[in-house]
């Protein structure tokens, strides 16, 4: 005879069998029923990773798959596949009188494996020496075949700037010579799926947005982002980064963890549309979500309207621009400025013929 004390009716055996996987309750404790080939099995509805829903999966075989991040279980047993460590917890059950009864305590303990920490969660430490400039270039491009951009031309100005004349280290990044994939909604089905590392990088190791999160977390102290305009906004490739930045920003949300310190962000603009105020808008609004700093005139912008179809003499105009470019350095050395501010850097600092800021050096 079922003691009810230590055993728990879960319902009809039927309702079990109308899907592979159901998400049930014994006490409090989720548990994943799953029938398959005729057989049931119960195991602990909670992955050992973070948390997930196993019960909310998918069966691989007869493997649990975690819909939040992939690790699988057997459905009947709880071990890991094969040369995997991590277990959940096995249950005991019984049918009786067509429903389904579950021991209460588990009949095996889960074990969450050892897992070497991911190079990313290192803690956030600047190392000394002089400010470090990222330049993001956002342009799509065929590099096989490639065309004048006019946002990564400025870019490149002020890159060169920040090394030669402030004395900075510069790294640029090109978002179209990286491959990543795109965010896969982890957010969506749980803030606490949307892990920092971003989930992709830790399951794909060949997933090259780690270079970005490399950059802007732990390696640079000003990022100087360029971009198109696209049909009035920023291109494509900007939002397909930003959205797998989301990773960042949700750890404020979650556990409070600031993980961009003092770090300076500035943008460059240019399209053959309007609309950079809105480009602008954007920009601003979602970096300093992510924690940035701005400098005054945080950006510089370029476009001939709407009208302006003939796109290659934009593109002369811009390359023959010496307006544009002295515009370039004066951002740039805005940015950097700011962030030695920030940072209790020493700076020697000049004017420039036109009054503004000057290029300095750290000394």
């Amino acid at each position: 005879m079922i003691d009810s004390h230590e055993w728990q009716d879960l319902g009809d055996i039927e309702n079990f069998k109308k899907q592979p996987l159901t998400e049930a309750f014994v006490g409090k404790k989720k548990v994943a029923v799953s029938f398959q080939d005729g057989k049931f099995g119960v195991v602990s509805g909670t992955c050992v990773h973070i948390g997930g829903p196993l019960g909310q999966g998918r069966l691989k075989g007869d493997y649990i798959v975690c819909p939040w991040h992939q690790w699988t279980y057997h459905r009947i047993t709880g071990l890991g596949e094969p040369g995997y460590e991590d277990t959940v917890p096995q249950y005991e059950f019984e049918i009786k009188d067509g429903h389904l009864w579950v021991r209460k305590d588990p009949l095996t303990k889960g074990n969450k494996a050892p897992h070497p920490s991911h190079p990313l969660t290192r803690p956030l430490q600047r190392k000394e020496g002089p400010i470090r400039v990222v330049g993001i270039s956002a342009t799509v491009m065929d590099r096989k075949n490639p065309r004048p951009s006019t946002s990564e031309v400025l870019l490149q100005v002020a890159l060169d700037h920040a090394a030669s004349e402030l004395q900075c280290e510069t790294k640029l990044i090109r978002l179209d010579e990286l491959k990543f994939r795109n965010c896969e909604g982890y957010y969506s089905k749980s803030a606490h799926a949307c892990t920092w590392p971003c989930s992709i990088t830790q399951m794909d190791p060949a997933d090259e947005m780690e270079k970005v999160y490399e950059a802007l977390v732990h390696w640079g102290d000003v990022v100087v982002l360029a971009t198109p305009i696209r049909w009035g906004a920023a291109s494509s490739l900007y939002f397909k980064m930003a959205e797998r930045l989301n990773c960042v920003q949700n750890q404020i949300t979650l556990e409070n963890k600031v993980l961009i310190r003092n770090k300076v962000a500035s943008f460059i603009i240019t399209g053959g549309q309007d609309n950079i105020q809105a480009v602008a808008g954007q920009l601003l609004m979602f970096f300093s979500e992510l924690g940035f700093y701005f400098p005054q005139f945080p950006f510089i912008a370029h476009s001939r309207g709407w009208s302006a179809e003939d796109m290659e003499h934009n593109v002369d105009q811009v390359l023959k621009s010496e307006e544009l470019r002295e515009g370039a350095r004066a951002l740039v050395s805005r940015a950097v400025e700011l962030a030695s501010q920030r940072l209790g850097l020493k700076q020697v600092v000049g004017q420039t013929e036109r009054g503004g800021r000057k290029a300095h050096r750290l000394v």
